[in-house]
């Protein structure tokens, strides 16, 4: 029986370009990693997941690898891996890696060769002759850079990317790549990695003869590769002839999964080829399917998403738990409030920290650490930012095409981590490789460090409230007050304890009423955003855990 340990954890996220520099030239890296395993130990965390750390052009922060079986340099290379790696497991840490084959940088060995019709590598990758009347292989659209094909003049034809122009799909229908697959997840497993986050996993079996999408009017194609019909297959395979043979896990990143659709791969009791999935519906209340389509924050929105996938999942599949990574704007600027940041910020971490799922929390998230305003677009980074600014809903004024990017880029949870008030905000003592958010005076570690009070304190009272209470990992999950825009109330049960979690989304003081069959005079108020209670009020963004002991 495979081991489950990571329902028993919770894991920070790493975005290694941001976190903390350790040799002082500008960038995050793994020695700056080292030296801040303490603190992460510190937060109640036993995980870390790494966004990618392989040799990389850059084009799209490092999920464009050049060499799948390396340490980039930027980030202190092998060497430095292996120390915070042995640095982690002596702290009792687990560590999983990016996996991202859905497609390579086109400055990898296999793309070089694969243009060239160099034997193995010549269908590496999914390549097409233009059609006859000049046209592209088919319509479908790229997620971050027009059209999903572009020309390749040694190869004289088109090759798919599904991401940046530069990020080549590969074709996964080869036997050959599947191989290549295995290979590296056995390499990095074999040097005592614990598993892997894989990056949109779910657009790796695209279908029979690549068909024209004529049903979506944006976004072609998006509901035709993902999920794919081999999917499951390959999948099966990775883990039949891989993951059934180490202590790992497995987490997969899915794009407009649904819990039906979910437990296809994470149904325990159904031979499950994955362990858990990154679902981006929790990332919806406040936009359209992507976070540049912005819309008023809508709370029965998300208490819907939280709730569906609770109870649909619940003795079947396992969640993974999260309000931040590096693919969305920063949690309290949307669904919390810069004027309450500290309240808001806190309000939030209790809103899913103590929902049933292995929680992770991404840097910089647990000192509640803001949006980031640039003042001219081409201070964005972030290849998809700077595609939605030049080339989408262009007839905008400029500023409004501004704050668009202000509402949906990526960069805004990419700024570095905010470890102190001083120069650089203690990133760096070089220059840093990207822009420190302004506030970094007013929100940063070391002042939150000395605070009680703090973001960061209430962030590790929570996670280790989350792991003394035994019903927030076996209990029963139900919500309460469905129809309220501006509170979501829930609780958790066993046959030792129950809690209420009660979270006030809103601005201005509300009325709160206990729900049915709590008595609050018998409960112990175990955790809380404001010094002062009162029972039938809630002020703005306040959150309170209670007690019951059976």
């Amino acid at each position: 029986m495979k081991k489950q340990w990571y329902k028993d954890m919770v894991f920070y996220q790493i975005w290694p370009r941001s976190f903390k520099d350790g040799n002082g030239d500008g960038m995050g890296d793994l020695l700056g990693v080292y030296e801040k395993l303490d603190y992460i130990k510190s937060l109640g965390c036993d995980g870390i997941w790494f966004s990618p750390l392989y040799p990389s052009p850059g084009v799209d922060c490092g999920y464009d690898i050049s060499d799948y079986m390396d340490i980039a340099q930027e980030f202190g290379g092998m060497d430095a891996f292996k120390k915070m790696l042995d640095g982690a497991h002596g702290r009792g840490m687990k560590v999983i890696m990016d996996l991202v084959v859905n497609h390579t940088s086109t400055q990898h060995e296999w793309f070089q060769k694969s243009r060239q019709r160099i034997d193995p590598y010549t269908d590496y990758y999914i390549w097409r002759p233009a059609k006859p009347n000049g046209k592209l292989p088919n319509n479908w659209d790229s997620l971050f850079e027009g059209k999903a094909w572009a020309w390749d003049e040694v190869r004289q034809e088109y090759y798919m990317h599904l991401f940046a122009i530069e990020q080549a799909d590969l074709n996964m229908d080869n036997p050959l790549v599947r191989e290549e697959v295995k290979k590296i997840l056995r390499y990095w497993l074999d040097l005592g990695v614990d598993g892997f986050r894989e990056d949109v996993i779910t657009f790796i079996s695209k279908p029979e003869g690549l068909p024209d999408d004529r049903l979506m009017p944006a976004s072609k194609g998006i509901f035709m590769f993902n999920h794919g019909p081999h999917l499951h297959e390959y999948l099966e395979e990775f883990k039949r002839d891989v993951f059934s043979k180490y202590d790992c896990m497995i987490l997969a990143e899915a794009p407009l999964v649904t819990p039906k659709k979910a437990l296809e791969y994470i149904d325990e009791g159904n031979a499950p080829v994955l362990d858990m999935m990154i679902q981006f519906a929790t990332q919806e209340a406040d936009s359209f399917m992507t976070d540049y389509i912005h819309m008023p924050f809508n709370l029965r929105k998300l208490k819907r998403t939280y709730t569906k996938w609770q109870t649909e999942l619940d003795g079947k599949g396992w969640n993974m738990l999260y309000i931040e990574n590096h693919d969305h704007p920063r949690m309290v600027s949307r669904y919390g409030s810069e004027k309450f940041q500290k309240e808001s910020a806190k309000m939030l971490a209790a809103s899913y920290l103590f929902q049933k799922g292995t929680p992770f929390i991404y840097q910089g998230q647990e000192i509640g650490m803001t949006n980031w305003y640039p003042s001219d677009p081409e201070m964005y980074e972030d290849v998809q930012t700077r595609w939605q600014y030049f080339n989408v809903a262009t007839k905008r004024s400029p500023e409004k095409r501004l704050q668009r990017l202000w509402h949906g880029s990526r960069d805004a949870a990419r700024t570095p981590v905010q470890w102190d008030g001083g120069e650089n905000a203690g990133f760096t003592t070089g220059k840093p490789w990207f822009y420190i958010n302004e506030n970094y005076k007013h929100i940063n570690v070391a002042d939150q460090e000395k605070d009680e009070h703090s973001v960061l304190n209430f962030y590790r009272r929570a996670v280790q409230l989350r792991k003394e209470l035994s019903c927030v990992r076996h209990g029963n999950y139900q919500e309460y007050g469905k129809l309220s825009g501006t509170c979501y109330t829930y609780s958790r049960e066993d046959e030792n304890q129950k809690i209420l979690v009660v979270c006030a989304f809103c601005e201005k003081q509300q009325k709160w009423k206990v729900p049915a069959g709590f008595d609050l005079d018998a409960a112990e108020l175990v955790l809380r955003n404001y010094e002062k209670v009162d029972p039938s009020v809630l002020k703005p963004y306040e959150t309170r855990v209670y007690l019951w002991k059976k």
